[in-house]
């Protein structure tokens, strides 16, 4: 049975400041730390003890400093990996969501919804975004682990999960999976059948209230 628990990281400071997120290296807020501590301690009662873990982040301080929370709790070190960071949206980073909202140009509602440019200078489209989280995903699926956490962002957590359950990337355009930061995913493949199932998405009920 192949387990993988994904990891939204908790609030950082682009969150309560209003700011643009993406590539922005925003740390975790007071309230972030308190999550990161709550998520560790519900993987850890979730997790065998004797279980060998693998765990990889984004390499962002908000992701970076979630795993470094949930490592300690297993022993074990981050192995960062800069594709599983959330979508870059180009010079709007770090700016106040306001200027985004005045400059950001919606996709269609049908066409090419994938390949669409927001009218952001440098921000990535949904089909680059995917295709790196997907390569980044390959790697870490043919590494053959009965465990796995992985620590990214709200939005990249979408093309995670599509790309656990083989959904190719040219059906991607439509969806969007609402997982709260700071929540727990959680993925799980049985040994018989190789069915891939979504057992839990976004749970917070480990978060502080």
């Amino acid at each position: 049975m192949r387990s993988i628990h994904v990891v939204a990281h908790p609030e950082a400071s682009h969150h309560v400041k209003g700011l643009v997120g993406g590539w922005h290296d925003s740390p975790l807020t007071p309230a972030g730390l308190l999550g990161a501590a709550a998520i560790a301690r519900a993987l850890r009662a979730e997790i065998p003890e004797d279980a060998e873990v693998e765990l990889i982040s984004s390499d962002l301080q908000r992701t970076r400093r979630t795993a470094e929370e949930v490592g300690a709790a297993f022993g074990v070190r981050p192995l960062l990996d800069p594709r599983l960071r959330e979508k870059s949206y180009g010079e709007a980073e770090g700016r106040p969501q306001e200027w985004l909202d005045k400059r950001f140009v919606p996709p269609p509602a049908t066409g090419d919804r994938m390949g669409h440019h927001e009218g952001v200078e440098g921000a990535e489209t949904k089909a680059d975004f995917a295709e790196r989280v997907y390569l980044a995903m390959d790697e870490i699926l043919a590494r053959p682990r009965t465990h796995q956490i992985i620590v990214t962002h709200g939005f990249a957590l979408t093309f995670v999960v599509a790309a656990w359950i083989r959904m190719p990337v040219e059906n991607l355009g439509y969806i969007n999976l609402r997982a709260p930061s700071g929540s727990i995913t959680h993925l799980r493949e049985d040994d018989f059948f190789h069915n891939r199932q979504v057992v839990r998405l976004g749970d917070t009920s480990h978060l502080p209230g």
